[in-house]
């Protein structure tokens, strides 16, 4: 037999010892005959080292014929937590299955519990050390580590300093080795904070427990589960704990027969326990104590009973004996190898492996079923390169059980196993394979049913067929698959929907496709369920004389049976009590004494399972009595909301008032809220609230009293605040921050820079109201925030100081040259490793002529979030090696970023990975949230904890939670999400939450509790004496009666009035009975409804409104609104035909709101700020025209029309006549009465005849003076004009009819008109370079005519007959 040494420190890595074997157990273990392997968790002795050493894992191989097995044993003195380790011997792997971090039961759970608690007991050594070892062995040790990317070689034997392990001796609660992380100074709260904060949760509950002192029956406070599978190594533990006055006795049954202790001498009892202890250290067989136990807790006043306990002892049986031919398979043809692995208890995790240890590689190809079968969609060459052997993984032995491997024989049409067809985008054609349409190989046909239990997880498996490998897609017939609920596994294959409730049941179908066609199988869900509670029976306290009742209701499907029992034994074989009447699910207690005093079981069956609960009877007669400290001291800060409590205990139940100084009424309402358990809430703390509060609980047997006194500070305020400032480097900062706050209260001013504690050195001076700092660089720039403080609260001011270089002289060159980002920061490296702590040291990049400012250190870590990096802290340019503060069980890797004044650098290269131990988590997840998404559950949430605050690994959370008012035992659940749904919860009720991390070193502090609520159902009640008061034509008043509390069943949100307009009390009148609603919010009894219609028939029903929605409405009641005034008339139109008349149309009001009297018309005469005489005219109610005769043809009008009833008249609709079309906008008012002239028609005429005539007398007074008088005309060349020239003056001369002599240079035309040529003074030249022909008056005539030659002797023909002038001219 050869053995072999592992180990693992901290989840960081392990180094293995040698095996101290002979050499002839190596050539067996080559060999290729079915062998095992044992593995046993020890505590390795001292060797040779001085250090003390971890525990090893010891691994011893030997010879079975049934299949190769591992068995490890008692993993109960790992460090901290347990670790995922392989072992490479020669040929063979040791790999465990992944449920060694996923433990199932119990048992296995309070195994790993024990490791803890035995690691934190043992001397751990920081060094790997060795058991002696022979030297001729030559076999290489290698051992592995399962992260989230796969399994990861650690180290090996040969080379046993591959790295150093760190690993710290636990030192007790609180006394662990860790560096200070520098955070926001905080004063500790005093205990009495603490304490008034418990007491406040606790006074919550409103059921009353009986104090320990008085006498009471039994109560059972802890028990085994219901199936108890036991670990066949362990000594067998069956758990029973109840409490009672006086202290209850135990007996126990086993098969429903008495179970005598006495005679067995390997069972015994714990002493003050029920606890049943068998003991095998001297021999026994486990198997033989199965059966089911009931433990009996008794005392003189009722005997209360535990579960029926299956107890099973787990087994683990070897696999058949059986030899596997290869099995020979065509390539593309689908192939199913069966596991079939023998039963165990309970069964075990199937997983497949090659026989070198290698896990099989999965996909949506290949993947494993449910069942534990590998299924191949198509086989493909490349399955040929390894063989399948299946694993199975025992949970309670530790043993993992393995399979003779199948081999495969494929036979393909292309027998090179080229792997560049892998890839191949059609692989199977280009391997030959046909393609097929896909076909199910699980579950078998079209159709099949499955049953499921509620609460449980309902898991549908679909696995297919096909060439090329088929998609999976999963439908629910008639609706959608639950989103919240339902998540898709083994690649798409099987759906699994979690916590199942009767609205999962109905048709699934899944949906097999590929590019050859789709097929389906549907599957049929029924969900049954075991009883779960709809009502579960509670402790009855009563008085004598008093009246109860025990109710014990339960649903399930089938409908569970309820059966009565008091102190263990059927209710029909009791002794008779004429108090006590059963019916069904109740007892009714009538008239009780104290003889009623027992404790009454409810059972509650069906073929799915059980429920049993106890609830006892205590008569008793007690004053009452103060369960809290006396005379407490409550400080508070003004203006805040506090709550006093007061917890009593008393029977009968007595009844609690609040009283001020000992005088004046009970304290309810305004300011103060009583609640039901008596607490008193002050809403806001004014200073008149100061003084002693006595609360006294009293009843029939007398009274009792305690004095709370309540002290109002004064809030603490900084009234002067620092300010933002800009210094130059080198000068002096002064940062005001004078605060006032409570004499009584001690106060503590500090400062944080850049939200860290401010340290403060010798530059600086920290006085009571101000902080200075002497000789500011720049690394003093950043923000600065005044925390002041004291016991009951604080404040805050910030204030950011920028701090100026000194500029640079014209000396400096640097200043002349271009500035950038700095270089990366280089050559990163770890030192001074320790637990908490890690030394950084890096060289800087080139600054790029800006000096470097800040470093910036950021770590990733590859557990949560891999590959995203985050900030860890900031430090000044001038270092270049840091000391950083780490947290327990993060794999950190760092790298740097330098900043200056242009910007950041790019990030370093990362360094090289440091893991830290791990620790219990030092905090639990906050925003801890309790609502009820239905009404018979309460979904618990939180914020999940990231990775500094993990501090190791398999991070959980311990979900607690129980009825507030009830004080019962604690419900817990460990959970990895970051939800929990509590099912069966009555409806709306409080629970006290607490949700606390938890790693595998351990847990995290005790959460503080948090009050949640369950689910909502519809109110149950409606308001009731709703009475409806008319106040006008649209409006009424309303006025109910609240309902019960316990009829609201969730938050009362608000009361809701839905009324609707039955009818018009006007005949013929269509109107919309469209329903409307008014909202009265909070718990209020009075309210108006609004905008109603006048003179109508009303509905009006009223009903509760809480979270869930509408409870049942209320009588209806009716009601009829008074006449009020009609709305406008609808569509009101002036015409106006012409300028002597008006018309105005108008249609009837939409709401006429009564009796129609008539309209009223109002209009006036307007000419911009003139107004004229108002007339009114009055019409009847048919009438809708209307002419007006205009007086003023000028004016405009401004009408108003309105519509009248009885009440009076109602809204006005305005309208103006249209402007007339010439009309400009006028600039001046009226003058001395007058009307404006420029406005009249006559005058416009008139303007227009005087302005014609102007023009005509203006073109005669032209031609005369074109014929007879003079044009200037001046010769270009030929003729200038002489001095003596009588015309030269005024560069004129006379061509009349007594000299037809034509000028020189000129030529005569036929109509006497003389053509120039190359005048200075011609028009010619405007005519775009052409000449043009002019008449005798100058008028332009040939503008576009060709040009002539200068010799042309010819005369152009004139055009008079087309110029405008010219033809007046004739006329003249």
């Amino acid at each position: 037999m050869r053995r072999l040494a592992a180990r693992g420190a901290a989840g960081d890595a392990g180094e293995a010892a040698a095996p101290a074997a002979d050499g002839s157990d190596s050539a067996q273990a080559r060999s290729p005959s079915p062998w095992r392997w044992q593995m046993n968790l020890l505590r390795r002795p001292n060797y040779s080292h001085h250090h003390h050493h971890a525990p090893g894992i010891w691994v011893r191989r030997t010879t079975s014929s049934s299949g190769a097995m591992w068995r490890l044993m008692r993993p109960c003195l790992l460090p901290y937590r347990l670790i995922d380790l392989c072992a490479i011997w020669d040929t063979g792997v040791f790999l465990p299955s992944a449920a060694w971090n996923r433990a199932s039961s119990g048992v296995e759970r309070r195994r790993l519990n024990a490791a803890k608690k035995v690691s934190r007991r043992m001397p751990l050594s920081p060094r790997i050390s060795h058991p002696p070892r022979k030297q001729s062995l030559k076999s290489s040790y290698i051992f592995c580590t399962r992260s989230q990317g796969g399994w990861e070689m650690l180290s090996s034997v040969r080379e046993v300093q591959l790295k150093r392990l760190e690993v710290t001796r636990p030192r007790g609660l609180g006394n662990r080795e860790r560096g200070r992380v520098p955070r926001m100074a905080r004063q500790p709260a005093p205990p009495w904070v603490h304490t008034a904060f418990l007491l406040c949760l606790l006074s919550l509950g409103g059921a009353i427990e009986i104090p320990m002192d008085l006498t009471q029956p039994p109560t059972i406070t802890k028990q085994s589960v219901k199936d108890h599978i036991v670990d066949p190594r362990d000594n067998i533990l069956i758990e029973c704990e109840a409490k009672g006055n006086p202290a209850p006795s135990f007996h126990w049954t086993r098969n429903s027969r008495f179970f005598n202790i006495a005679k067995d001498p390997r069972v015994s009892m714990r002493r003050r326990s029920g606890t049943l202890v068998i003991d095998f250290r001297s021999g026994g067989r486990p198997e033989e104590y199965e059966g089911e136990y009931q433990c009996f807790a008794r005392n003189k006043f009722g005997t209360a009973l535990s579960n029926r306990i299956r107890l099973q002892v787990s087994k683990s049986p070897l696999w058949p004996k059986e030899n596997l031919d290869p099995v020979v398979v065509q390539e593309g043809a689908p192939l199913t190898l069966q596991c079939n692995p023998p039963p165990g208890l309970p069964s075990p995790v199937i997983f497949w492996m090659s026989s070198s240890m290698e896990p099989i590689a999965q996909d949506k190809r290949v993947s494993q079923g449910h069942n534990g079968d590998l299924y191949f969609s198509n086989v493909m060459l490349q399955d040929m390169q390894t063989d399948y052997s299946c694993n199975a993984r025992f949970h309670f032995t530790h043993t993992i059980q393995q399979k003779n491997p199948f081999t495969l024989k494929v036979l393909t049409n292309h027998p090179y196993n080229d792997s560049s067809l892998r890839n191949h985008p059609d692989m199977y054609s280009a391997r030959g394979v046909a393609e097929r349409t896909p076909s199910f190989m699980y579950p078998q046909g079209t159709a099949s049913s499955q049953m499921v239990l509620r609460g449980m997880d309902l898991l549908l498996e679909c696995i297919a067929s096909g060439v090329p490998t088929p998609d999976i897609a999963w439908y629910k017939k008639g609706g959608d698959l639950p989103s919240d609920k339902a998540k898709f596994e083994n690649f798409n294959k099987a759906l699994r929907i979690t916590n199942v409730s009767e609205e999962d049941s109905g048709e699934y179908f899944c949906l097999a496709s590929n590019k050859m066609g789709s097929i389906r199988h549907t599957i049929s869900v029924r969900v049954k369920a075991a009883p779960y509670w709809l009502d579960e029976p509670k402790n009855l306290i009563l008085a004598p004389g008093e009246d109860g009742r025990l109710v014990c209701r339960a649903n399930g499907n089938p409908k569970p049976t309820v059966q009565w029992m008091v102190n263990g034994e059927p209710l029909q074989s009791a002794p008779p009590n004429p108090n006590r009447e059963v019916a069904g699910d109740t007892i009714i207690f009538r008239d009780t004494q104290i003889s009623s005093r027992a404790v009454y079981q409810c059972n509650t069956s069906n073929e799915h399972g059980y429920l049993l609960a106890n609830a006892f009877v205590s008569v008793l007669d007690v004053p009452p009595r103060m369960l809290s400290p006396r005379n407490q001291l409550i400080r508070v800060i003004l203006y805040n909301r506090t709550r006093l409590d007061c917890p009593f205990f008393g029977s009968p139940i007595p009844t609690l008032r609040w009283f001020k100084n000992g005088q004046g009424s009970n304290l309810d309402g305004g300011n103060y809220h009583v609640y039901e358990n008596g607490s008193l809430e002050i809403k806001m703390i004014r200073k008149e609230d100061q003084g002693i509060y006595t609360c006294v609980a009293t009843n029939i047997l007398g009274k009792a009293e305690n004095q709370v006194r309540l002290e109002v500070k004064d809030p603490t305020r900084i009234y002067r605040m620092p300010e933002d400032q800009v210094a130059k480097r080198g000068t002096t900062v002064h940062l005001e921050c004078r605060v006032k706050h409570d004499p009584s209260l001690k106060l503590t001013v500090s400062w944080l820079k850049d939200d860290e504690p401010l340290y403060i050195g010798n530059r600086m001076k920290k006085e009571d109201d101000s902080l200075t700092i002497f000789g500011v660089a720049e690394r003093d720039q950043g923000s600065y925030t005044c925390v002041a403080s004291t016991e009951l609260d604080q404040d805050l001011a910030k204030a950011y100081l920028t701090v100026l270089a000194d500029q640079a002289t014209p000396t400096n060159r640097l200043a002349a040259l271009p500035k950038g980002r700095p270089d990366r920061p280089r050559d990163l490296e770890l030192t001074d490793l320790a637990e908490r702590s890690v030394r950084l040291t890096w060289i800087p990049g080139d600054d790029n002529n800006s000096p470097i400012t800040d470093y910036v250190v950021q770590f990733e870590e590859d557990q949560f979030q891999p590959g995203v990096w985050h900030d860890h802290s900031k430090y000044p340019g001038s270092v270049n090696s840091a000391v950083l503060r780490l947290s327990p069980y993060v794999n950190y890797q760092f790298r740097v970023i330098a900043i200056n004044e242009v910007g950041s650098s790019h990030p370093s290269l990362p360094s090289e990975r440091y893991r830290t131990s791990g620790a219990p988590p030092e905090s639990n997840p906050g925003d801890v949230k309790g609502e009820g998404t239905r009404k018979n559950n309460m979904e618990i949430t939180w914020t999940p904890m990231n990775a500094t605050s993990a501090f190791g690994p398999n991070l959980r959370y311990i979900v607690k939670w129980r009825r507030r008012e009830t004080r019962e035992a604690w419900n817990n659940v460990t959970v990895w999400g970051s939800r929990y749904v509590v099912g069966q919860t009555p409806v709306y009720v409080p629970y006290e939450i607490r949700v606390q991390a938890e790693n595998d070193f351990g847990k995290g502090p005790e959460p503080e509790s948090v009050i949640g609520y369950s689910g909502e159902d519809y109110p149950r009640a409606a308001p009731t004496e709703v009475k409806v008061r008319v106040m006008n034509s649209t409006a009424i008043s309303l006025q109910w009666n609240r309902v019960y509390s316990d009829t609201v069943q969730g938050q009362l949100r608000e009361y809701r009035a839905y009324y609707w307009r039955e009818s018009s009390l006007l005949k013929n009148l269509w109107v919309s009975q469209k329903r409307q609603q008014a909202s009265f919010p909070g718990d209020r009894l009075r309210g108006v409804v609004s905008r109603l219609f006048p003179y109508s028939n009303y509905k009006l029903e009223m009903v509760v409104v809480n979270g869930r929605g509408d409870g049942p409405r209320s009588e209806t009641k009716e009601f009829t609104t008074p006449e009020g005034v009609p709305s406008a008339p609808r569509r009101f139109r002036v015409r106006q035909p012409n300028l002597e008349t008006i018309n105005l149309e108008w249609d009837h009001p939409e709401h006429p709101n009564g009796i129609m009297l008539g309209y009223t018309l109002k209009y006036v005469a307007f000419n911009g700020t003139k107004v004229g005489k108002q007339i009114v005219e009055n019409f009847s109610p048919n009438q809708t025209k209307f002419t007006v005769q205009r007086t003023d043809p000028v004016s405009r009008y401004r009408f108003t029309l309105s519509a009248r009833t009885q009440v009076g008249s109602g809204e006005a609709v305005t309208e103006e006549s249209p402007a007339p079309p010439n009309e400009a906008t006028p600039t001046a008012a009226y003058t001395n009465n007058q009307a404006d002239i420029a406005t009249q028609g006559w005058f416009i005429g008139l303007m227009c005849a005087i302005a014609l005539l102007v023009l005509i007398l203006l073109i005669v007074c032209f031609i005369k003076r074109s014929r007879g008088g003079k044009y200037p005309v001046r010769e270009k060349k030929d003729v200038p004009l002489g001095p003596e020239d009588p015309k030269e003056e005024d560069g004129s001369f006379d061509y009349s009819d007594e000299d037809n002599k034509p000028l020189q240079g000129s030529q005569t035309s036929l109509d006497g008109t003389i053509k120039q040529q190359e005048s200075d003074d011609s028009l010619v030249d405007y005519g775009e370079g052409g000449e043009g022909q002019f008449n005798e008056d100058g008028s332009f005539i040939g503008q576009y005519t060709v040009k002539k030659d200068k010799d042309e002797t010819e005369g152009n023909e004139s055009s008079e007959a087309t110029s405008p002038v010219n033809a007046i001219y004739s006329l003249a």
